[in-house]
């Protein structure tokens, strides 16, 4: 897949077929649309092109609008090119392209700059200053401009909605099943590897900090869960606590992984962390003791989720 970080940065070498959104989560509802585009291209004989937004438009639209996101771009990326997408544009999104009208986008980007055969959009799609334009004005565009419309019905866009909301609510509430289960992939996340206070490794359970250095990134409900990374080729499993850590009078919100069976030094390393269950509240202890009681348990269960899953 190559990736654009401008929409001049894209020249089409050949006629493209086109699908635009947020894409955030890259979710089922989201893959069904990106298997629509792989088709459409094939039997045209285009190469795909999603286009999408960095930052989110609420952020710049909404300036008190607090959204948390599914994916940050380096995330989204990744999941858009194991979906077979040939080429994705993240266009910076800014007060000025709000602006531009609909036919000025349909004309100077659309027809122009991207040489389409055919959209895939959503019946309820609005573009253009002010979000004006509908669906319908595509159409006229298409015919005046020879592209090809293809709306996506209003019960696959309904379910886009409801699976970006309920994978949000999921997240929220700790219940990364559920989230799991509308994305088609256990939710993750990736960050550096950073020395934290070390307390994990003075009481037989080391853990990996890892640092989000994107705040728009939705991190679920604090909490203990089951965990795996990727680490040199292997498959790596664990348990990770999100919170304060209280036993220990913690102040800062942190996010610690203890993997099992695992000694490498991967301090400053990037890795991606893929939730699977979460086991329990965080808690505060009355002693390090009675904490490290808990661990134990809480490595007994994980143990057991990871024997009958994986």
């Amino acid at each position: 897949m190559k990736t654009f970080y401008a929409i001049p940065e894209f020249r089409a070498n050949k006629k493209t077929v086109l699908t635009l959104g947020t894409f955030d989560g890259v979710h089922l509802g989201h893959q069904s649309i990106l298997k629509k585009l792989k088709k459409a291209g094939e039997e045209l004989h285009c190469e795909s092109l999603v286009l999408t937004f960095f930052p989110h438009p609420r952020m710049v639209l909404q300036q008190d609008s607090d959204i948390k996101l599914l994916n940050t771009i380096a995330e989204k990326s990744l999941l858009l090119e194991r979906f077979g997408v040939d080429n994705l544009i993240i266009h910076p999104f800014d007060a000025t392209f709000s602006q531009l009208s609909a036919e000025a986008f349909v004309s100077e980007v659309l027809v122009k700059q991207f040489n389409i055969a055919k959209i895939i959009i959503g019946y309820d799609h609005r573009f253009g200053k002010n979000r004006s334009a509908t669906i319908d004005d595509l159409i006229v565009f298409g015919k005046k401009y020879s592209f090809e419309v293809e709306q996506i019905s209003a019960q696959e866009i309904d379910e886009v909605s409801v699976s970006s909301t309920k994978i949000r609510t999921a997240l929220d509430n700790g219940d990364v099943e559920t989230a799991s289960a509308y994305l088609g992939y256990p939710y993750f996340f990736s960050g550096k590897v950073v020395k934290g206070k070390q307390l994990g490794r003075t009481i037989g359970y080391p853990t990996a900090n890892i640092e989000i250095p994107e705040e728009y990134k939705l991190i679920p409900k604090i909490g203990v869960y089951v965990v795996s990374s990727e680490i040199n080729g292997k498959t790596v499993f664990g348990m990770m606590n999100i919170g304060y850590n209280p036993t220990v009078k913690g102040t800062n919100k942190t996010i610690e992984v203890h993997f099992f069976d695992f000694k490498a030094d991967i301090y400053d390393t990037e890795i991606t962390v893929s939730l699977h269950q979460r086991l329990r509240d965080e808690q505060k202890f009355g002693s390090v003791e009675l904490l490290q009681e808990q661990l134990s348990r809480d490595k007994v269960a994980s143990l057991e989720y990871i024997s009958k899953h994986f």
